[in-house]
């Protein structure tokens, strides 16, 4: 292994906006800087970001874009950024998103002349259709996504369903499958707690407690829940439901709960952003409900098979990779009367929900140390490649763009550094003009 490694990573979300790719930077931020490689973080600004890493975060202009596509958009082309990355001399560019994040480290390469990685963490034509309405402009959405990748000089999957959807997007490269890991040890979280928890959101504990962790956006399966919900509360089984996370649709998600009958045996706490308390969440949960086929990989099932709780997950969906049904998992249809039929059978058995989750925690996990070391091994193998000039990267149209956008913002900042030049100039101008005036005797 080299002794030491640096590492451009790049994605459009980063904290204090959580998801679960900038989960996935920032622990392989933190992981890479343990293992001793210098990392530096490149992300759009984001209003009162407080950026106390260990690892410098390198943030650009960006603009409101949060209630369109989720999070900030940057404005790519930042000479002061270039220059920036170009000052920290990285051996490797790591992109996690297709869009500006891509297009920096696009622009950066021309300048640097390194090997850059692209990693493919989301359904981005579900993404598409959500923010563009017209079929002509999701096509040529999509077009840029696949160009944007296909420039780059190896791809990652999380998942070999988020290569499938890759493919039908349009993309005919090479792929690597890249899992991604968990930051929680194994283990439940301490039994105070969890009580604490269950008594700051007034949960009796005869209650069987589900949970759902991230985003709150109709498409992660959450009208499902609900409704399957509905058919035990007509039944007259008790519950609680937890939806931790914060969304678009939280408002309309809530209505529709009480719509239901449901909206008293349903909690909504928020994003909880201190790891230690989440994994309490997770702990406290006798089963992890996610009939999501949205998620390229399901990072929240691994989270919660760390904690010993088990997930009910949308049969043959990316996020159910691995998963067996009544061993370690419980699989069922994308639909609320599928999610209803699963929960009347084994909702209310919490000693099997609870053997089932401790086999999710001997199958399913996997740490973050093993995923990015596999990662690093990686990384090395393509700066050899790079370096010996054996790379897959296709030449793409869009790269002469990127040319000569570099030779662009190169010219942009030589004009920056003149005017820099000419005001400090005029300023000791002025300042020797003001000395002889005030040193001037009169007789």
């Amino acid at each position: 292994m080299t002794d030491q490694l640096r590492v451009c990573l790049l994605n459009d979300s980063f904290p204090p906006l959580i998801d679960g790719v900038a989960n996935t930077v920032v622990n392989y931020a933190e992981t890479l800087t343990r293992l001793g490689d210098q990392v530096v973080v490149t992300t759009p600004s984001y209003p009162g970001a407080e950026d106390d890493y260990p690892y410098p975060v390198i943030r650009y202009p960006s603009l409101p874009t949060t209630r369109l596509v989720g999070y900030r958009a940057g404005y790519p082309f930042s000479a002061t950024l270039l220059s920036a990355l170009e000052d920290f001399r990285p051996d490797l560019i790591h992109s996690h998103c297709p869009f500006m994040s891509t297009m920096v480290a696009r622009t950066l390469r021309e300048r640097v002349d390194v090997p850059m990685i692209f990693t493919y963490h989301t359904k981005f034509d579900i993404e598409i259709r959500r923010a563009v309405r017209s079929e002509l402009l999701q096509a040529r959405a999509a077009q840029l996504v696949v160009g944007n990748i296909a420039a780059c000089d190896e791809v990652w999957v999380v998942s070999q369903g988020a290569g499938e959807n890759l493919r039908s997007l349009g993309y005919e490269g090479d792929m690597v499958v890249m899992e991604n890991g968990v930051d929680f040890p194994k283990g439940r979280a301490s039994q105070d707690q969890i009580d604490a928890i269950l008594r700051e959101l007034q949960i009796p504990k005869e209650h069987p407690v589900y949970l759902f962790v991230g985003r709150l956006r109709w498409y992660k399966g959450i009208r499902e829940i609900l409704d399957g919900l509905a058919g035990l509360k007509r039944d007259g089984k008790s519950f609680t439901m937890v939806f931790v996370g914060q969304g678009e649709d939280q408002g309309e998600m809530e209505a529709y709960a009480e719509k239901v009958g449901v909206g008293p045996d349903c909690r909504f706490p928020g994003s909880i952003h201190d790891r230690e308390v989440l994994r309490g969440y997770y702990s406290m949960a006798d089963l992890f409900l996610f009939p999501s086929s949205y998620d390229t990989f399901g990072l929240v099932v691994r989270e919660a098979a760390a904690c010993g709780t088990a997930s009910l997950l949308a049969r043959d969906s990316c996020a159910a990779e691995g998963a067996l049904d009544g061993e370690n998992s419980f699989l069922v249809e994308e639909t609320g009367q599928s999610v209803y039929e699963c929960l009347s059978q084994v909702g209310h058995d919490r000693e099997r929900l609870a053997r089932t989750g401790q086999r999710a925690q001997e199958t399913m996990y996997v740490s973050w140390e093993d995923s990015v070391a596999r990662a690093r091994e990686r990384y090395e193998l393509v700066i050899e490649r790079h370096r010996a000039g054996d790379t897959s990267r296709r030449f793409e149209l869009s790269d002469e763009f990127f040319n000569i956008m570099d030779s662009l913002c190169e010219k942009v900042a030589w004009a920056r550094r003149q005017q820099e030049k000419v005001v400090n100039l005029n300023r000791d101008l002025k300042e020797m003009v003001r000395d002889k005036w005030h040193n001037r005797r009169y007789f």
